[in-house]
């Protein structure tokens, strides 16, 4: 149905008022992924005075198609299908593409995840939590999902680590075998070497996962890190134990896709290559929330690291907590994690700093004092360092403002 304000409708029966642009999103409404979206989109065209969006509530398998007898100025679509592709290709308007697939022979101008960036991130946050045996489970037949895994395998064999990779299967069939997709899938994860990080194209797949291991008795995290590479909350806060994902900045995506079609709306120039989106950062949930070590006091020395992050702690601190000598705890952070205890102090900091700004409204002078920094000055220069930006850029950029 027509999304208008009253202020909307009043203008367009004035002959005076200048029209807003009439804009159509075939974006689906059933996961919190195309729910941002469309946030993203109606941020942007609020700021520019309003649109006439029409919206249908929909969910991701439903192919999209535009009303009966519409001639809109643009339009902005998830398209993921080569049937969708062409069916847009005769719009009688300009089409942005807000999904990561790329469809041979399907041209639109793209807006849309960096699944490489994705891949680095989830893959850092588990080399960081010591694991070296990693699984991929994704839905058979889809190119963004392989393209997801391609990255996966590439990021870790920077470190000279490889992935498992499972497929599940697809089509009609597929989703009435249930019991057979789980009896596979519980196949593949009784064979990974333990412990094991498995990552998941999404949130309902990692959840699928996650019953898999416990169907088999395969305790998560300890022996089995399960990990979404889309954060869709209600699916991830209600699993049990509750999933860590990777956040995509999706109100970005839609943010980026409606300035775009705001551009090919006026004639101007456009990028030839996609705009890509990066992921924020990592959502830590139970799922993952383990060290793939089998080192007692290293394991005691990360965990009063994770305890106390919020607070001025130092290596001395550490190590009252935890009775051995530095040296001999320095050589265990580098064997297993590569890193010094002062660096994962700092890294574990920063981690919790991202968080806070992407998920509070926290000043940052409240966020310096949360995260162990102490001074807003000190988060700045260290944040700066790690991340080329400071707190409020960030802040900023993910929230596409």
């Amino acid at each position: 149905m027509s999304q208008r304000t009253r202020r909307d409708f009043s203008r367009r029966t004035n002959p005076d008022t200048p029209r807003h642009p009439s804009v159509a999103l075939l974006i689906d409404t059933a996961t919190e992924w195309g729910r941002q979206v469309i946030h993203g989109i109606a941020d942007y065209a609020d700021r520019q005075g309003g649109w006439d969006i029409w919206l249908e509530r929909r969910c991701q398998q439903a192919p999209g198609r535009l009303p009966p007898g519409w001639h809109g100025d643009g339009i902005i679509a998830r398209v993921a299908d080569r049937n969708l592709g062409r069916y847009l290709a005769g719009a009688p308007a300009p089409v942005v593409n807000v999904s990561a697939a790329r469809i041979p022979g399907i041209h639109f101008p793209i807006v849309s995840i960096d699944l490489p960036a994705v891949a680095r991130m989830a893959t850092r946050h588990l080399l960081d939590h010591g694991f070296r045996h990693f699984g991929y489970y994704a839905p058979g037949g889809f190119s963004y999902a392989k393209a997801y895994y391609e990255s996966v395998v590439e990021s870790l064999a920077e470190v000279g680590l490889d992935c498992s990779l499972f497929l599940g299967r697809r089509g009609a069939r597929a989703a009435r075998h249930w019991k057979e997709r789980q009896d596979d899938l519980q196949r593949w994860l009784r064979e990974l070497p333990k412990p094991v990080a498995v990552l998941a194209w999404s949130s309902d797949l990692a959840r699928e996962a996650s019953y898999g291991c416990q169907a088999i008795g395969l305790l998560v995290p300890e022996q089995v890190a399960v990990m979404a590479g889309g954060d869709d909350r209600v699916l991830c806060e209600t699993c049990n134990p509750p999933l860590s994902a990777v956040a995509i900045n999706s109100e970005r995506i839609g943010y980026e896709a409606a300035a775009l079609l705001h551009r090919l709306l006026h004639k101007k120039p456009c990028p030839s290559k996609p705009i890509l989106v990066e992921p924020t950062h990592v959502v830590v949930r139970q799922s993952t929330d383990t060290l793939a070590v089998d080192d007692r006091d290293l394991a005691q020395a990360v965990a009063f690291i994770r305890a106390n992050a919020g607070t001025p702690i130092q290596v001395s601190d550490m190590l009252r907590a935890v009775p051995v000598s530095r040296s001999r705890l320095e050589r265990r952070f580098q064997k297993f994690l590569g890193r010094s205890p002062a660096e994962e102090i700092r890294r574990v900091r920063l981690e919790r700093t991202k968080r806070l700004l992407a998920e509070t409204d926290m000043p940052v002078p409240e966020i310096a004092v949360a995260s162990g920094f102490g001074s807003s000055e000190y988060l700045a220069y260290a944040f700066k360092q790690a991340t080329g930006l400071t707190p409020r850029q960030f802040r900023s950029r993910i929230r596409g403002q």
